[in-house]
């Protein structure tokens, strides 16, 4: 059954967006009474109805609660340098959220090569992969900040804040990161974090870890850290 996104729902009739309401009426052409489920991205969803038909405001009749997942005990945020080439930072962001992601910080490093980022355009993508995905969480895109500035929000949550970086770090993340926690993942631009940048970390008592013997791209570094805490706790 198809997903739509409504913020603000409630029980009883809520009214779509401009874009949910023309994917409704002009991609998948549905009609007044067809049955759809409605989710306000926060965990809640309901089995709903087409109530009115219409490219910028279609309403829906919410009929009843669905039952959902529990909201997990731990989460994944992951801290990341945009790619140089924005369809790669496009892609993380889908597959991550697919996988398991609570959170994205876009962060800027010493070397990294994009400064700019397309928030909204980024913002459609984790909906449309929540959406596919039929999940009824949508990860929060944070505002882009500097590596500094990460920092000084990480604050008290440095224990369980990871840097990876290529071949650094006394363990691999899956050996360093503890179940059941909520957990930081910092992934750096295509030339790595730079050495400054590493001692900082290290100096505010974050853990330096590798994801493994090969160097990896950042989006795909962004990939199996998502995975690799997936796993650990064998989130389905």
């Amino acid at each position: 059954m198809n997903l739509f996104y409504a913020p603000n729902c409630s029980a009883g009739e809520c009214t779509l967006g401009e874009e949910e309401s023309k994917h409704a009426l002009k991609v998948l052409r549905l009609a007044i009474g067809d049955s759809i489920q409605v989710t306000d991205g926060k965990g809640k969803c309901y089995k709903a109805a087409i109530a009115s038909l219409d490219s910028k405001c279609c309403k829906v009749d919410l009929l009843n609660a669905l039952p959902t997942p529990a909201r997990r005990l731990w989460s994944l945020h992951i801290a990341i340098a945009p790619t140089k080439n924005n369809s790669r930072l496009e892609w993380f962001l889908e597959k991550a959220c697919e996988i398991g992601v609570d959170s994205i910080t876009p962060i800027l490093c010493e070397h990294s090569e994009r400064r700019k980022i397309k928030t909204e355009r980024l913002e459609k993508i984790l909906l449309g992969a929540m959406k596919q995905s039929q999940q009824y969480y949508l990860p929060v895109l944070n505002p882009l900040m500097s590596f500094d500035e990460f920092l000084s929000v990480t604050g008290a949550d440095a224990s369980t804040t990871y840097m990876a970086s290529y071949k650094d770090g006394n363990k691999e993340l899956v050996d360093a990161c503890q179940p059941g926690q909520h957990t930081t993942v910092m992934i750096g631009p295509e030339g790595d974090f730079s050495e400054a940048e590493k001692e900082r970390a290290k100096l505010n008592g974050i853990v330096a870890v590798n994801l493994g013997q090969t160097r990896l791209r950042t989006e795909t570094a962004g990939i199996v850290a998502a995975h690799t805490f997936a796993m650990i706790n064998k989130i389905r």
